[in-house]
């Protein structure tokens, strides 16, 4: 695995406990360090970090106190 790599997985924590949870992609990384973008957005789906989810839970929390609001009044 390039050194390149391995520092952009250590920046990363959700990149390198994914790794962890996913071993391997281990084996996918020592063969061709541009794996990495699939390993990306694999991770991104897994963990829920794409635009579409977050703007779910944003909903999900606004309804949420919504709710409670009404339930106060």
């Amino acid at each position: 695995m390039l050194v390149e790599t391995q520092i952009k997985i250590r920046n990363n924590p959700y990149l390198y406990r994914y790794l962890r949870d996913n071993s391997s992609w281990y084996k996918a990384l020592n063969r061709d360090s541009n794996s990495i973008k699939q390993m990306e957005i694999e991770m991104k789906n897994a963990y829920k970090l794409n635009l579409t989810d977050k703007i779910d839970n944003l909903s999900q929390k606004i309804d949420m106190v919504r709710t409670f609001i009404d339930i106060l009044k």
